[in-house]
């Protein structure tokens, strides 16, 4: 016999359900997330569509020429750009009044990289207004030439062509260019310019009327020079080619565009002089440039990471710097420069060691204050690398090489230390890389402060407390002031990575783990090679070395160009070049 159900079940599950569907939920949190083609179960097939699927579906809706109908361009400019949602793009259709006849007529551009008064003033105004250029009657034919012989004037005529007389009579603006496809159009816009359609034109008119704001030219701020231009390329890439430009002063600089970026389509600018520069070189620079399959390209750093044979090392093999005069210099010298639109650095290549630990300051001062300099970076390059490990070295296997009493202060020091070398200088080492990282990152007022309060309140507190010895406070602080001195960022940063190996390798063999080490170091340098030019020359092979060296000739002595270029110009200047002297010496 069944067992008698509970008659108030049905009205609890009734309620219940009543409940789920017009009752309000307590819940207080909220989540959200989103499902992916991943997660489902692998009988299931996926509803999302595959990236192949959304390629092909891109392709299909995807328009290369522009319509010579008005009408029709509209709606397709309309659907790319989301005008319905897009708050900044303007779309201004008018009428253009022609050679008496009157055309409808559409300008694209994107409000905020624009100058109104320009496209106000230089476009509209021309189109719109009557003016003496277009009440002719539009049957009449343009006068091309005129020629008058023997009292019988010949004249050259052609037919009225609406694309040729808009470009030519209504346009009062420096720089016009033709586009025939969508893609182009959408690059020019993109780029701050505006675009002009023409009922019945298969073409679109792309007037060059930027005027977003950009950051004016300026001081360099990390390559600080005393004697020396004091100007620094800034994001705008027409500003930084004009700046090059300026300085070259020669119509053989080459300046050519690459859109690198499928999606971003970020110019940059492939710069050489065409008589000096190896047409190889030039070569190799573009195609790598063009052979980047990428969506996006941001910064000079992205292109240098991507353009870079070596991958493996922390060595860097292409040159950046800020300085408009330096990168002239290298221009001058038959190396390739390229510039990035929206980045201040520019990129040289190929670049050598000697390139990474050499300045501007050096040709601008007399050859025995520049070789001075040198020697102190190559002390300073010396002690960055090197120091603590040798410190490290000496303490734990080489007591002997110090002088008594010297060892005795240095025993003395750590007596109360309880912990090992090693750990000692790591710390300190760790904790001067985050008082230096501390620095860049917070605001500048605060900068200096960090710093102070880093080095002097710190360090002593760590000596007090008997965490470590002064003396690593000494070795410590020498090697930081020595890492300073390296003129390039990259190449400094190379280095204090290094600084780590070594200090293990002191601490694991001694001198003689430094010298292994040492001699690993020089040999991956030596295999090196940037853009086909090898890392360490001239020395390693050997070429010129009296004149590109490291050390530094006089002036009037520089008479080659870097060998290992093979520039087409070897000569810089002539065997004599201070004319002025009596008999030219």
């Amino acid at each position: 016999m069944e067992t008698e159900k509970n008659p108030n079940s049905w009205k609890e599950k009734l309620n219940e359900k009543l409940q789920s569907i017009f009752g309000k939920s307590n819940n207080s949190e909220y989540h959200f997330s989103l499902s992916s083609p991943y997660e489902t179960a692998d009988t299931e097939k996926s509803s999302y569509p595959t990236t192949e699927q959304l390629q092909e579906n891109q392709k299909i809706t995807e328009v290369k020429e522009i319509y010579p109908s008005l009408e029709v361009s509209l709606e397709y400019i309309k659907v790319k750009y989301n005008t319905l949602i897009n708050s900044d793009i303007v779309l201004r259709e008018f009428t253009l009044s022609a050679r008496n006849r009157q055309y409808k007529a559409l300008l694209f551009f994107i409000d905020g990289m624009v100058d109104s008064q320009l496209i106000n003033n230089n476009v509209l105004e021309a189109l719109m207004l009557r003016n003496r250029a277009n009440i002719f009657d539009g049957d009449q034919n343009q006068i091309v030439t005129e020629a008058r012989t023997n009292n019988i004037t010949v004249k050259k005529v052609k037919k009225f062509n609406l694309e040729n007389y808009v470009f030519d009579c209504l346009l009062p603006q420096n720089n016009v260019k033709k586009v025939t496809t969508f893609s182009q159009a959408f690059t020019g816009v993109n780029m701050g310019d505006c675009l002009l359609f023409i009922d019945t034109l298969p073409i679109a008119f792309d007037i060059d009327v930027k005027g977003f704001k950009q950051r004016e030219v300026s001081t360099p701020n990390n390559e600080i020079i005393i004697k020396g231009p004091q100007q620094a390329f800034v994001e705008n890439i027409r500003t930084n080619t004009a700046l090059l430009r300026r300085i070259v002063n020669n119509e053989n600089l080459i300046i050519e565009n690459i859109e690198v970026g499928k999606i971003s389509k970020t110019i940059c600018s492939v710069c050489y002089l065409k008589n000096i520069t190896n047409n190889d070189l030039v070569a190799e620079v573009k195609y790598r440039i063009n052979n980047l399959e990428i969506d996006s390209l941001l910064s000079s750093g992205e292109l240098e990471q991507l353009i870079g044979e070596n991958q493996k090392y922390s060595v860097p093999e292409i040159l950046s710097t800020e300085r408009p005069d330096k990168a002239t210099k290298y221009l001058y010298g038959g190396r390739v420069v390229v510039l990035i639109n929206g980045n201040p650095y520019a990129l040289i290549m190929p670049a050598t060691l000697i390139d990474f630990i050499s300045s501007p300051e050096d040709s601008n001062l007399k050859f025995q204050f520049g070789n001075f300099l040198k020697f102190l970076r190559l002390l300073a390059i010396g002690i960055t690398l090197l120091l603590p490990g040798i410190y490290v070295a000496i303490a734990d296997f080489h007591q002997e090489l110090l002088p008594t009493e010297l060892l005795f202060s240095l025993l003395a020091s750590r007596e109360n230390v309880p912990f090992p070398i090693i750990f000692e200088i790591l710390v300190m080492e760790i904790s001067f890389e985050l008082i230096r990282e501390a620095g860049l990152r917070v605001p500048s007022p605060i900068g200096p402060t960090i710093g102070i309060v880093g080095a002097l309140v710190l360090g002593q507190a760590a000596v007090s407390a008997s965490i470590v010895s002064p003396i690593l406070i000494i070795i410590v602080a020498i090697t930081a002031i020595a890492s300073f001195a390296i003129p390039d960022f990259s190449f400094g940063f190379h280095l204090r990575l290094m600084r780590f190996i070594f200090i293990i390798l002191g601490y694991v063999a001694g001198f003689f783990g430094i010298g292994i080490g040492l001699f690993i170091y020089v040999c991956i340098l030596t295999s090196l090679k940037s853009f086909g030019v090898p890392f360490t020359a001239p020395y390693t092979p050997v070429t010129n070395i009296k004149q590109n060296g490291y050390f530094l000739e006089p002036v009037w002595k520089r008479e080659k160009r870097a060998d290992y270029l093979d520039t087409k110009k070897v000569d810089s200047q002539e065997p004599i070049s201070m004319k002025w002297k009596k008999g030219g010496l």
